[in-house]
């Protein structure tokens, strides 16, 4: 008997769209659990007048729904966190060793470890997706997350500090972009899963996650995200190579706008204020919250900045970069939105800035 060619190609397709349908849908967590196409979340430091085991694990959030900053009522290293909610998609996946599922978990500071590796980037996230969307967090948390099989915790090494981070969800077409952006900012990876379904596309994240030693990377790249309901990013990536500031010779000039930068300030290791160029980059100083009336930039490991008021571009960027001498010779990177909520929500944490000169 000869197979009908149209009902075989119709069986196939109702196979593959079983399942992909039966896919788990996989994006950022809002700090209640539900699905949402982007959060930002920034821990609180440590108050030095407050010895309560609370303080150092508080946070503020924002996600997609909101229009300004809340103060969650769960503490960041809680599996009822806004970071936690969104992990648990990973370390639910973990054991099931799904081929559908892959994820990929980087930082120059390893958990469990108090050494750094500055061979490669000073990049610090994790990616989390399958055929059908995921997520990617971004962060400032050194020896954060742990790996799948020890599940969610928070380091207490990262309790002192401000930290921040964002978590957007993309569709997976995004993933080839982004498979190329995290070969730039070259990552140490420490723990990943990248199913052999998924090498078709993404080229470079299987390579770096065999540590290969070939690869060429560019001196830096540019380019364009879109999240899941459509909110565009900019996506600025850069290797050891590229060894400007990046936050003065690239992003400033690029989004064409005077910047506020906002990253760990230590005496010997900062760059001052910049002017030289069109478009300037000042460094923050002292920060404020509803929350937290003020607290120094000294007590703040998160790195982020956002464009000066008054300019026609009001753009906010998030990353892993510090404005620091050594840090031009490290990989990493900064996603940039000009959604409003966003600005004006950390703009109003600044309360004064270094001037030039």
């Amino acid at each position: 008997m000869t197979a009908n060619p149209l009902r075989t190609a119709l069986i196939l397709l109702s196979f593959a769209l079983s399942g992909v349908l039966g896919t788990a849908t996989i994006s950022c967590k809002s700090d209640e659990g539900e699905a949402v196409d982007w959060f930002i979340f920034y821990k609180l430091p440590k108050r030095p007048d407050n010895e309560s085991a609370e303080s150092g694990l508080e946070y503020l959030y924002l996600d997609s729904t909101m229009r300004s900053w809340r103060k969650s009522y769960h503490l960041i290293n809680s599996n009822e966190s806004i970071v936690g909610r969104t992990l648990e998609q990973l370390y639910e996946a973990y054991p099931s060793k799904h081929n559908d599922t892959a994820y990929l978990i980087y930082n120059d500071g390893v958990p469990k470890s108090t050494k750094y590796n500055r061979k490669y980037g000073h990049t610090k996230g994790l990616l989390v997706w399958n055929r059908v969307q995921g997520f990617w967090l971004i962060h400032s948390v050194p020896g954060f997350p742990p790996v799948p099989k020890d599940g969610y915790s928070y380091p207490s090494s990262g309790k002192r500090n401000g930290q921040s981070g964002i978590c957007i969800t993309f569709k997976y077409s995004q993933y080839e972009i982004i498979d190329s952006q995290l070969l730039v900012s070259q990552p140490n990876i420490y723990s990943c899963s990248i199913p052999n379904t998924f090498h078709w596309e993404l080229i470079h994240m299987p390579q770096l996650c065999a540590k290969s030693r070939s690869l060429k990377i560019p001196g830096r790249h540019l380019t364009v995200l879109q999240s899941a309901q459509g909110l565009n990013f900019l996506h600025f990536a850069k290797s050891s190579s590229y060894t400007d500031d990046i936050f003065t010779a690239w992003m400033a000039q690029q989004l064409k706008t005077h910047l506020l930068a906002e990253t760990w300030q230590r005496k010997i290791h900062s760059l001052s204020s910049n002017c030289s160029l069109p478009y300037h980059v000042y460094n923050i100083k002292g920060l404020k919250t509803p929350h937290q009336p003020y607290f120094s930039s000294h007590s703040d490991h998160s790195k982020w900045c956002v464009s000066i008021k008054g300019s026609k571009n009001q753009w906010t960027c998030i990353g892993d970069l510090n404005r620091d001498p050594h840090q031009v010779f490290r990989g990493g990177g900064f996603i940039c939105t000009k959604n409003r909520y966003i600005y004006q929500s950390f703009y109003r944490l600044v309360d004064f800035y270094e001037p030039c000169g």
